[in-house]
């Protein structure tokens, strides 16, 4: 079915410079419906889409819709719609009466695997860097803001997609209900967990499972770690995300190739010390979160980005007990669920 979809797609996506092409609709619970899109972000570069709304929804509003997009690794959809003990957060967040979306940036998951990636990695630059995501992401936001008649959307973002998301912000608030960033990166001040060893940075990265998992727990201390991850679930996210990109699936031991444009830029940027947008620019409502044992975005970051947000209406921090920066896949993930929908429920006007 996904095969037939893009191959549809990709004929309609010569049509228009933002096309999409929906896939059957399917019910995902006994509530929601799914729809599936390649949206055209700029000439040979299709986006991703998924959304899920509830059955019979007819009526859509900036305040009801939320697009959310990855981290730096692994594509939106292994993540932020895995069911995991029978629900995903983006069920959770649909299930609450909302029209969600997620997307992939190219490279990513089911979004255009540039040309590079056919090719050794050491045989190319990196590519796939935030300005190319922001063109992804605007891609999607005017694709969904024409498809309902709404003006503006709400964004969710984890880790470098919160950088994403930031500069997004800062250059279109007008287009942005509110911000929510979980694991908000900003500039750093320890090493990153995501490294490509010495030498010229290459054009991607290989991640076999079992660096994955090492990275997941990193810092979680030892009497914790054997029951953070419920049983099976990190296998199924696993299984999921290997099957995103068969090409290094098939690699022995299997491997997810994701881009290098974000380890180029966090160098560049974050790990430079030189951000390349203002945060008060950011003019929406803005929600940082995190959980306590995040090491590849520590508490420093979210706590040094809260004050500059001089230009936000609204703004707040919360941090949550016992959990990763993968905290969305473990046993306290409703924790996350509920503080970010709050913020998303609530109608706050500050007193004057």
């Amino acid at each position: 079915m996904f095969k037939k979809l893009l191959l549809i797609c990709g004929v309609l996506a010569s049509v228009s410079s933002l096309s999409g092409c929906a896939a059957t609709a399917n019910t995902t619970s006994a509530t929601l419906t799914t729809e599936e899109f390649r949206v055209t972000s700029e000439p040979g570069i299709h986006v991703y889409v998924r959304n899920k709304r509830p059955v019979g929804m007819t009526q859509f509003s900036a305040d009801k819709t939320v697009i959310y997009i990855h981290g730096a690794t692994y594509p939106s959809e292994t993540a932020f719609d895995l069911p995991l003990d029978g629900m995903s957060w983006m069920d959770y967040i649909a299930n609450q009466g909302y029209d969600v979306y997620l997307l992939d940036v190219r490279g990513y998951g089911g979004s255009t695997r540039p040309a590079q990636m056919d090719k050794p990695a050491a045989e190319n630059a990196p590519f796939a860097g935030t300005v190319e995501a922001m063109r992804d992401v605007d891609a999607v936001v005017e694709f969904v803001k024409k498809r309902r008649g709404i003006e503006k959307v709400n964004l969710l973002a984890w880790s470098w997609g919160t950088a994403i998301m930031q500069w997004y912000t800062s250059l279109n608030s007008h287009k942005v209900e509110k911000l929510v960033l979980y694991a908000p990166v900003w500039i750093r001040q320890t090493a990153s967990l995501v490294q490509v060893g010495p030498g010229p940075i290459p054009a991607y990265r290989s991640v076999s499972m079992a660096q994955a998992k090492a990275r997941w727990l990193t810092g979680v201390p030892e009497d914790k770690k054997a029951d953070l991850i419920p049983a099976g679930w990190f296998e199924a996210w696993a299984s999921a995300t290997a099957a995103t990109d068969p090409v290094g699936a098939s690699q022995t031991p299997p491997v997810l190739r994701a881009p290098n444009g974000v380890v180029a830029d966090g160098l560049k940027y974050w790990g430079g010390g030189v951000i390349p947008w203002k945060a008060a620019d950011i003019k929406v409502p803005v929600l940082l979160i995190k959980a306590q044992w995040d090491q590849d975005t520590p508490a420093y970051m979210a706590q040094t980005l809260l004050p500059l947000l001089t230009g936000a209406p609204y703004k707040r921090y919360v941090e949550l007990g016992e959990g990763t920066h993968t905290i969305i896949m473990e046993k306290n993930r409703m924790n996350l669920f509920r503080e970010v929908q709050l913020f998303l429920d609530e109608k706050h006007t500050p007193a004057r």
